[in-house]
């Protein structure tokens, strides 16, 4: 247990900012996944918007820190790929 109040005061703000992360972390999941579904549908039109929605999101994530830079441009990049691919 911390023992000086600026530790306990850094323990305060380490779980604030886990539960912040947590919920970015959980978004960027989520509009992941609604492209994955239109992917895994073959729905071109549905893939492609869902992709422009994920797209800042995803970078906005790696901008916060709760993705690496280089990991967020990575997915961002197969997912397009992935996009272009689909037969529509």
């Amino acid at each position: 247990m911390a023992n000086t109040s600026s530790a306990k005061k850094a323990t305060r703000v380490s779980a604030r900012r886990m539960l912040i992360n947590q919920a970015r972390k959980s978004r960027v999941r989520s509009f992941l996944r609604n492209v994955e579904e239109a992917l895994a549908k073959g729905d071109k039109a549905a893939a492609e918007v869902a992709l422009k929605a994920a797209q800042p999101e995803i970078m906005r994530g790696a901008q916060k820190g709760v993705l690496h830079k280089n990991a967020a441009s990575r997915k961002v990049a197969r997912l397009t790929k992935r996009v272009r691919a689909v037969a529509g």
